[in-house]
């Protein structure tokens, strides 16, 4: 292992756009979200946290969504194995 610092690029003001979604607490493991990257400002993403309420607004983990985008369309399929839980996602785009 070494230190990798050089080889990192650092921002300050952080170009692009950020988009949060927020589900009720009914979602399902292999429910669908599509959302058009137009009507937020973005045309391309460049990364997506995702996270499960096991406890609403309690106890909150990661969770690793699945995503595809086609025509500008971004379909996030959640992941995790359980169901009836409220998702959060943080979607980082880019508007150039």
């Amino acid at each position: 292992m070494g230190d990798v610092t050089a080889n990192c690029t650092f921002y300050r003001d952080i170009p692009g756009k950020l988009l949060r979604i927020e589900t009720d607490a009914t979602v399902d493991d292999g429910d669908t979200i599509a959302i058009t990257l137009a009507d937020y400002g973005m045309k391309t993403i460049e990364g997506i946290l995702g996270f499960t309420h096991s406890t609403t607004d309690s106890i909150i983990i990661t969770e690793a969504p699945t995503t595809a985008v086609s025509a500008g369309v971004l379909t996030i399929t959640v992941g995790g194995s359980t169901d009836d839980k409220k998702r959060v996602f943080l979607v980082f785009g880019d508007s150039s």
